[in-house]
């Protein structure tokens, strides 16, 4: 493949990431470099302050951990003869290093379709519409397109595509096992590079302790795992990522970071509401309320250009979605006055909404939002290898994977002036509402 120059670039997560020539070629891509003003975490730096961080960075380190995890699970040392006679691709030097750079650039790409402030912004896309589609697009669209024939050997764009955004997201694409399994390297629910990266990086600088893990250890145990067996005879087929018996520690920190990150930082109430200024505040200034989703435009809209649009709202009195730039950028967000409580849930299924609708019969609901969020899956299966060689579920061997709570997003906020008038009516009425 010829010499290529090395490049490094400083990482306070990963100490160092390195590129080479290629690869800074596709960092210097207009859509990469648009990266640098998309907030990682949308508004939450009004909560904590050190949350600046973007989406370029956690891009970079996405890649680094790509990589690290690709060299690990496919080094013949850590493989059995069944997986390199699935997976021959693997263990041909040429076909290796061909895969290799498509999961580095995959993940390096993999976020390319984000909108401004990210996730918080996405019911701003039309229907049916989502970022992944648009990170498709922009792998292929002719800047990027042309970068991948250029390189040695040429990449396949639908190798990079598949890659990026995996068998759940990249709808009418055919995943060959090696294309699944190397897509679940990067956007994995279990073990993803892009998981894992987002809760080491996010944690960093938001100055808490919740995401941190031994990722050092839960990568060097990174096996390509059949999954359990079922009761019939015979090797499975199916591969999936799993890991050794010495790394089930490891594995079980990430699933509690996640938990906490979700249940203190991701969820966190304040942080939730701004969301939900932010998305109120787009309605009105987008026209028709929507973003552009062609790469052309796409790549023109950043944080910046909402931010400042917010500022200019804000004070000019009668400007489209001035009420809700005001709540963002002199902090006069609504208040938490109800939080799903155990109790709750168990009488009903839904109390936020409860008491939700039962306040919209006394308050202005102009002056009142509910936030129900579908609760994120807290036990994760993956195929644990033990020390006698025999593979068994994650579930089966660690209590905590087996039991991890799922974090919730349920919530009732209202207006300030109102606040405390809402929430005492709650503590009047709960019960009955909440039966009701």
């Amino acid at each position: 493949m010829g010499t290529k120059a090395f490049h490094e670039i400083r990482d306070p997560v990963h100490v160092f990431v390195r590129l080479d020539s290629d690869e800074r070629t596709v960092l210097d891509s207009q859509p990469f470099q648009r990266l640098r003003y998309i907030h990682q975490l949308a508004l939450t730096y009004l909560v904590y302050p050190g949350t600046t961080h973007k989406r370029f960075e956690h891009s970079l380190g996405v890649m680094e951990l790509a990589g690290r995890i690709f060299d690990v699970v496919t080094d013949p040392s850590n493989t059995d003869d069944n997986i390199k006679q699935l997976l021959p691709e693997l263990f041909k030097p040429d076909q290796r290093a061909y895969w290799r750079r498509v999961v580095r650039l995959a993940a390096l790409c993999h976020d390319m379709g984000h909108l401004p402030f990210s996730h918080a912004a996405e019911e701003m896309l039309p229907d049916g519409v989502n970022h992944e589609q648009i990170t498709a697009a922009i792998i292929s669209s002719p800047e990027l397109g042309e970068i991948w024939q250029k390189m040695t050997p040429p990449l396949r764009t639908s190798d990079v595509i598949k890659l990026a955004l995996g068998p759940k997201k990249a709808k009418g694409q055919t995943f060959s096992l090696l294309e699944g399994l190397l897509s679940e390297i990067i956007v994995g629910d279990a073990f993803g590079a892009d998981r894992m990266d987002y809760l080491l990086r996010d944690s960093y600088h938001a100055g808490v302790a919740y995401g941190r893990f031994d990722h050092y250890r839960l990568v060097d145990t990174l096996r390509i795992l059949p999954p359990p067996p079922s009761g019939e005879d015979g090797q499975s087929d199916e591969l999936q990522l799993g890991v050794e018996h010495g790394g089930i520690h490891s594995a079980e920190a990430l699933n509690l970071a996640r938990y906490f990150m979700y249940s203190q930082l991701y969820f966190h109430p304040v942080r939730r509401i701004y969301n939900i200024h932010l998305m109120d505040f787009l309605r009105a200034w987008l026209p028709n309320g929507k973003f552009e989703t062609s790469p052309p435009q796409h790549i023109l809209m950043t944080d910046n250009e909402v931010t400042a649009a917010i500022a200019n709202a804000a004070r000019t009195r009668g400007a489209a979605g001035e009420e809700s730039a005001r709540r963002i950028a002199k902090r006069q967000h609504f208040r938490l006055v109800y939080q799903q409580n155990p109790d709750d849930a168990k009488v009903n299924g839904q109390p936020a909404r409860a008491v939700y609708n039962a306040l919209c019969n006394y308050f202005d609901p102009a002056l009142l939002r509910l936030d129900a969020k579908p609760a994120e899956p807290g036990s994760l299966d993956f195929p644990v290898r033990m020390h006698d060689g025999r593979i068994v579920s994650s579930l089966a061997i660690s209590k905590i994977i087996q039991t991890l709570p799922a974090a919730v997003v349920d919530f009732v906020f209202a207006d300030p002036g109102i606040a405390t008038k809402v929430r005492d009516y709650v503590r009047s009425n709960r019960t009955s509402i909440i039966k009701h």
